[in-house]
């Protein structure tokens, strides 16, 4: 690896917390609670990440569980992340709109969904030109052991209110802290080697699911020198937010069936609407939660297409002269 050089939505933090626990039990899985799942995790060695370049954030102070991966549903997982890194996937040069992406995996803050909510997309993206930036961003610590971790989740899901209150766009400030500074990192790096990506600095967007969807709305809100161009919220709760007049156009995914959000407030559509904002909501069916790019049998699997076409009407799949 290469070294490289916030007012929200009142709620409590009891809230915050049943949703954040809530998001790790689902999130990358195909509609499944942990609790029901079949499928095993599977410890594995850590993929090779040759372009991985670490952020300048530094280690999580006083945090001695180090980071782990392992395989579930045919998909890769990390967590217990202390550093932080940007995985560049950049487009051949010849076909490079400038848009650039910044993608941030989810897993309840602590575990990521790194191939389904993140490599798979970026790779995806770079296809269409569009230059993608998978953010692994440091984790809240959990037990080192395979089945420790899987006791604790269990525990933790087990003490989630059955009707658990709506759940705001983003999270407290001080609880985000850490992985807002990740995502800060992010965008001022993408901008400082811009030229070389060939990425426009002032059309670099954010995209996040489930928990990455919470750090997305937080950066776009909070972080103001982060100025996302544009935002995705794919799945994450849909509460309320203070939406300022200049805040960038929103695509919003969830489905009707998704247990964690789809029968809860969508007040954020409302608040982006009463800020006179660009915004698009698509509301499916069915879908569960954690689809990312999975392939399902429900109109879900539609989204990134949905996207991409957002992201045309947007002017992001074309070169500027």
């Amino acid at each position: 690896m290469r070294q490289s050089s916030t007012s929200f939505s009142p709620i409590s933090r009891r809230s915050i917390a049943a949703g954040i626990l809530a998001v790790v039990l689902t999130a990358g899985l195909p509609g499944l609670a942990l609790a029901q799942a079949k499928d095993a995790m599977t410890p594995i060695a850590a993929p090779p990440q040759p372009d991985a370049i670490v952020l300048d954030t530094g280690p999580l102070p006083g945090k001695t569980v180090k980071e782990t991966w392992y395989n579930q549903y045919g998909s890769t997982f990390t967590r217990n992340v202390t550093i932080a890194t940007l995985t560049p996937f950049l487009p051949d040069p010849a076909r490079a709109t400038g848009a650039a992406v910044v993608i941030a995996p989810g897993g309840g803050f602590r575990t990521l969904s790194m191939q389904n909510e993140g490599w798979d997309l970026a790779r995806a993206l770079s296809g269409r030109g569009v230059a993608a930036f998978v953010l692994k961003y440091r984790l809240r610590q959990t037990p080192a052991d395979m089945p420790g971790f899987e006791r604790a989740m269990k525990e933790m899901f087990s003490s989630i209110p059955k009707s658990a209150p709506k759940i705001a766009a983003t999270g407290p400030a001080a609880d985000l802290a850490p992985q807002i500074e990740d995502a800060r990192a992010a965008f001022a790096l993408i901008r400082k080697r811009a030229a070389g990506w060939n990425v426009d600095p002032d059309r670099i967007g954010m995209i996040g699911f489930s928990a990455g969807a919470m750090l997305t709305m937080a950066t776009a809100l909070q972080a103001h020198d982060a100025k996302p161009a544009f935002i995705g919220n794919i799945y994450g709760p849909l509460g309320p937010a203070t939406v300022s007049a200049d805040a960038p156009p929103l695509f919003v995914v969830i489905a009707a069936d998704d247990p964690l959000f789809g029968d809860k407030s969508f007040e954020l559509i409302d608040s982006w609407r009463a800020a006179k904002r660009p915004v698009e909501f698509h509301l499916y069916e069915r879908g569960g939660h954690g689809f990312g790019m999975y392939k399902k049998a429900t109109t879900s699997t539609g989204w990134y297409d949905a996207f991409v076409a957002w992201l045309d009407m947007h002017g992001m799949l074309r070169r500027r002269n």
